[in-house]
């Protein structure tokens, strides 16, 4: 056995990568050779695709994402390696998440201040490989809502208040509807990108959603929306991967909160999931165990199951990473 990590891909089939990367226990479209090219195509954005290859045979893969922000001297400070999912290894050969791991240490230590593995599955059997290599272990907590229940209990499981904004929602005038014209991305993006620029955080450009909804296979990129009087007052842009619905962006505008888009997509595209074969949907991060979070609070109110799989950091530059924490909590603090 001489196994062999490759970075420069050409070589490779992109349907034998395809193939591994779909038929792996632990897959999610994060890890997927489609969001490989996807975030290829993004301002700022530089996709790696690492293969453990054995024998002309693909046991292993990483997908990582390299990211910066657009000014010159925030993009300096912010250039991260962010991996979400965590690496595709064929039986959990643990030297081969070793071999990956190490592989991406040395692209992103010329490339990057940190780089942080969000996982979406458990990946504690690796746990002593991630830290012999130089990684800390956080916890951190996901929401998964557990689509094969019925209708019937999936409703029971959403909180009483919740469920009566759901019914309010529709009782102000608020609908439900899913992306049909590709002229709607413009409505639903202005909504997102106001409310990450209230929130002060990273949003994507919108060529980048529109080639989404190009490039993508029909139905892996959905957009959902909340509208109000004929006006989409809410939305949320949606990843649909084998079996798992994964939200993706969401959000509203502040003024029509008393319309309840908040509450009447989530519940919406739930229903629809489920109608549509779909056994998970995967409502995303829930900050940290015993530390409070307002998002988990709103997300755990639509039932789901908290699961903790934990994150993994690793700082590469600990002098510019404490700079660059320090310029981000003062940027969160200053008003327009």
């Amino acid at each position: 056995m001489e196994i062999k990590i490759y970075s420069d891909i050409l070589g490779v089939k992109s349907s034998e990568i395809a193939s591994f990367t779909d038929k792996h226990p632990n897959r999610n479209f994060f890890q997927s050779f489609d969001a490989y090219q996807l975030f290829n195509t993004v301002d700022n954005y530089e996709s790696l695709l690492l293969l453990a290859i054995d024998d002309n045979k693909i046991i292993g893969s990483l997908v990582a994402l390299f990211i910066k922000e657009d000014s010159r001297v925030k993009g300096f400070l912010s250039r991260r390696c962010i991996v979400f999912g965590g690496p595709l290894v064929f039986d959990n050969n643990l030297n081969v998440i070793k071999m990956l791991l190490i592989e991406l240490k040395s692209v992103a230590e010329r490339k990057a201040i940190y780089t942080q593995f969000r996982n979406s599955f458990d990946l504690s059997f690796s746990n002593y490989i991630f830290t012999k290599t130089g990684y800390l272990y956080e916890e951190h907590l996901n929401v998964i809502i557990d689509l094969t229940k019925s209708e019937e209990e999936l409703w029971s499981d959403i909180d009483s208040k919740r469920r009566n904004e759901i019914r309010r929602a529709e009782r102000e005038g608020t609908y439900f509807k899913i992306l049909q014209n590709e002229d709607d991305i413009g409505p639903t993006y202005e909504i997102l990108d106001e409310v990450y620029r209230r929130a002060k955080l990273p949003f994507p450009k919108k060529s980048f959603f529109e080639f989404a909804n190009q490039k993508l296979k029909y139905g892996t990129f959905m957009i959902f929306m909340a509208a109000n009087d004929e006006k989409i007052i809410g939305t949320m842009y949606a990843l649909c991967y084998q079996d798992t619905i994964y939200d993706w962006y969401a959000g509203s505008y502040q003024e029509c909160y008393n319309k309840y888009p908040n509450d009447l997509i989530p519940w919406k595209v739930i229903l629809w999931g489920k109608q549509n074969g779909y056994q998970k949907f995967d409502f995303g991060g829930a900050g940290r165990p015993n530390v409070p979070y307002g998002v988990r609070d709103y997300k755990k109110k639509f039932g789901g199951e908290l699961v903790n799989y934990g994150r993994f950091e690793q700082i590469h530059k600990p002098f510019l990473f404490q700079i660059a924490r320090l310029g981000y909590k003062l940027y969160q603090k200053l008003k327009y």
